[in-house]
């Protein structure tokens, strides 16, 4: 019997160091387990795929890399990238760096690039460079977005026209009845009722939102695939970009993905339900990249 149980506590006490530590898991947005294989099948499939990241997880972002790798290599030339990350007025400069005609410590300057640019973009950035690989710029330029923020959609029209050109064409509807929107209106205690400065804040967001969508649907071709790499709040529940995009494109075949936070891996939060076409979930213990 003494033998039995020392058996039994050395396997327990080995199994604790054995025990698998998975960085990540995937699932459908219905809670169903899913495998990198077969979502890269889906994905494949897709026009337009909306990866929605947090911005200082590094798994996301080398998913990411992964993700654009094995697109490629299905697509060839078809595959194009867009980000959120470079604002549309930038696109000259991006387009400078991957024709190597730009030297990296400008192109960052030049291209107000995020400071987690060589953690979290530069792999992805420098594969596209190195295959060829058209990245656009997306996203509605910063000083657009705090004029929103502090005079609503209305401040825009006293742009000059080379400012708008850089913008979803103008004006812009703004639903604050999306659930996205009102969850926003929410976060700034406004459940109840809307103040005109929670609104503007909005506003600045569908700014993005809407020119994001703008500059997919401009730059796409018919058949193109483009992976769109964004925050989630910016495509989650298939609102926010893909909102505005369903209306530019509405033919388009759209796919999902989000990355969430959970303390286990075993199953999907129901709180993560039907959040994206597929859950990219991350031990809470992750580290960062800030």
């Amino acid at each position: 019997m003494k033998k039995v149980l020392f058996l039994w506590l050395s396997v327990l006490f080995l199994s604790s160091f054995t025990m698998d530590k998975p960085a990540y898991r995937l699932f459908r947005g219905s809670g169903k387990s899913l495998t990198y294989e077969k979502m890269l099948k889906d994905l494949a499939a897709a026009d337009v795929v909306f990866f929605g990241e947090q911005h200082n997880d590094p798994i996301a972002h080398w998913l990411q890399l992964e993700l654009t790798k094995d697109l490629h290599r299905l697509h060839g030339k078809q595959l194009v990238l867009g980000a959120e990350m470079w604002e549309t007025d930038t696109q000259a400069a991006v387009d400078s760096f991957l024709l190597g005609q730009l030297e990296e410590p400008k192109f960052m300057e030049v291209s107000r690039a995020w400071p987690n640019y060589a953690t979290d973009y530069k792999p992805t950035l420098t594969f596209a460079r190195a295959n060829g690989i058209k990245v656009i710029a997306t996203n509605a330029p910063r000083r657009s977005a705090r004029i929103v923020a502090r005079e609503s959609l209305t401040g825009l029209e006293a742009l000059p026209v080379q400012e708008k050109q850089w913008l979803a064409l103008l004006p812009i509807t703004v639903d604050l009845e999306l659930p996205s929107y009102k969850r926003m209106l929410g976060m700034f205690g406004d459940a109840h009722g809307t103040s005109a400065a929670s609104a503007q804040i909005v506003e600045a967001q569908a700014l993005k939102d809407a020119t994001m969508a703008h500059f997919i649907s401009k730059n796409l071709q018919k058949g193109q695939h483009l992976l769109h790499l964004n925050g989630a709040y910016h495509s989650d529940h298939h609102e926010g970009i893909i909102w505005y995009l369903r209306r530019l494109r509405p033919e388009l075949n759209v796919m999902t993905i989000t990355t969430v936070m959970q303390p286990q891996l075993e199953n999907l939060d129901k709180d993560h339900d039907k959040r994206a076409d597929v859950v990219l979930v991350v031990p809470e213990t992750m580290t960062r990249t800030y």
